[in-house]
């Protein structure tokens, strides 16, 4: 666009509007050709306001020689003005403004712009990634393989549950990896596991106003305390109610779950067995069984929520849930978002039987959320091995960034339970009595903020009054030496607390 001499920038007068057109300044170095930035500066100066109305404009002939362009230039952007409605032509009489324009520029409004965000995560974020370790030439491979020459399958309708090579893969690792017997046709591709819960909640349970024997509303759905904070949200959007069960050193305990009599029944449970999010401790086969027993005995659901299995640095995997569900009942929950990229977007469901018809038909009608342009890149990611070379990477460098935030946090053995973890992607680190007598781990977290740490509070997760207290450190996010810095703030913050 023209730019503007300075000295015009209020409201133009009859004689100073001539003046502010010669003034014009037309860059033959910017893309757009010099009748559109003539056009665009002679608008804005209709547009400042003022009482111009009728006031004729210079000749073409003489606006050319004026500002050293040809006529042509000066005509056409006079043409595309009038046909706007900001210019009016007299035969024999000129070029002039119109009597009403077609709208006056409002005041610049006055905005505070947002707070910009921080330049880095904060040391101990929990769930990120390392995307240093992201294999980009191997993902950029496959995704120009996958849409150079997409499969015509890609370009037409596409598949309600996902894109079935994908689906085929990801039944494949889960098979190796979890020991799960199951399918492509089981596999549904969601856009995480927000998605995941909602299409549960919708197409398998009963909806809210016919819920129970007399009608009486929403059924309940049973959740871990301390748990993922945002399924209660989750679960409260499909018109049902999170029904918060405190955990204790064993995970989620089903002898907790309220007598099916009740006024509200319990239609599903939530769970996190293999490595309960967010204290990292796993539910014994006692409890799985008694979990699976009583799904099995109410015709209830189980979604067995494994979240970052894969990333075990002691012993052998723990069996999935659905591994041992014999009766159909229990739906297994995972996603890419912490193996690859949050970016991507891409979760899954693993459906039993009885399960597929009623998920079908409700995504036929309400149409899938995962975005499908990554799907074949991932199925082909997979296929060819990348992705368990990727993962072993990741065990790799996870395993020994926890040895060395362990190491770092040694100082503070006499105020924090300190403990290796087996696996996961973050430390859930209890405070002792003597700590918790001076300070919670609320306020920790608080104070580590003014610090540069990002420190999770585990009584934050919970909703039942007296949760436990502990620090959620989140270390795969992190180098060895950003590790070591945030442990010596850490270390710091809790001399000045105590």
């Amino acid at each position: 666009m023209a730019s503007i001499d300075k000295k015009s920038q209020s409201n133009l007068t009859q004689p100073g509007f001539e003046a502010a057109l010669f003034a014009l300044t037309l860059d033959r170095s910017q893309p757009a050709p010099l009748h559109q930035q003539l056009c665009d500066g002679l608008r804005a100066l209709l547009l400042r306001g003022g009482d111009l109305a009728g006031l004729p404009l210079p000749p073409s002939r003489s606006l050319a020689a004026e500002l050293s362009v040809s006529r042509m230039t000066v005509t056409t952007a006079y043409d595309q003005l009038m046909a706007e409605g900001y210019l009016t032509a007299r035969r024999g009489s000129g070029t002039f403004v119109a009597a009403d324009l077609p709208h006056l520029a409002p005041a610049p409004p006055s905005v505070t712009p947002p707070a910009p965000p921080p330049a880095a995560w904060q040391i101990f974020q929990t769930g990120l990634p390392d995307q240093s370790l992201f294999p980009h030439r191997d993902w950029a491979r496959q995704m120009d393989r996958a849409w150079r020459a997409p499969d015509p399958a890609l370009l037409g309708r596409p598949d309600p549950f996902g894109w079935m090579p994908l689906r085929r893969a990801i039944a494949a690792h889960l098979g190796a990896w979890r020991g799960l017997d199951c399918q492509g046709e089981q596999v549904v591709i969601t856009g995480g596991a927000w998605d995941g819960v909602d299409i549960l909640a919708r197409a398998l349970l009963p909806p809210p106003a016919q819920t129970g024997p007399a009608q009486t509303g929403p059924a309940q759905i049973a959740l871990e305390d301390p748990g993922w904070a945002s399924l209660h949200h989750a679960v409260r959007d499909t018109g049902h109610i999170p029904l918060p069960l405190r955990i204790d050193a064993e995970g989620f305990d089903p002898a907790l779950i309220p007598d099916p009599t009740a006024a509200a029944p319990t239609a599903a449970a939530i769970v996190t067995p293999s490595r309960h999010y967010p204290t990292g401790r796993p539910m014994p086969l006692a409890r799985r069984l008694a979990l699976l027993d009583w799904a099995a005995a109410q015709g209830t659901l189980i979604v067995e929520d494994d979240y970052d299995s894969e990333f075990r640095y002691q012993g052998q995997p723990l069996p999935a849930l659905a591994g041992l569900d014999q009766q159909g009942r229990t739906i297994y929950m995972g996603s890419f978002s912490k193996l690859l990229s949050s970016a991507l977007r891409l979760g899954y469901l693993v459906l039993p039987e009885p399960a597929i018809a009623p998920v079908h038909a409700y995504l036929a009608q309400r149409g899938a959320r995962a975005s499908l342009a990554p799907q074949p890149a991932l199925a082909g990611f997979m296929d060819s091995g990348e992705f368990a070379t990727h993962l072993r990477r990741m065990r790799r460098s996870y395993a020994r960034r926890q040895v060395v935030l362990l190491d770092a946090l040694a100082p503070l053995a006499r105020w924090l339970d300190l403990a290796p973890d087996p696996s996961g992607m973050h430390l859930c680190v209890p405070l002792r009595p003597c700590l918790r007598a001076r300070t919670c781990d609320r306020a920790i977290a608080e104070a580590g903020r003014a610090l540069g740490l990002r420190i999770g509070a585990l009584s934050a997760h919970a909703v039942l009054p007296d949760a436990p207290q502990a620090l959620l450190l989140g270390y795969s996010g992190f180098d060895e030496a950003e590790l070591r810095d945030g442990a010596a703030r850490l270390c710091r913050l809790i001399a000045g607390l105590t």
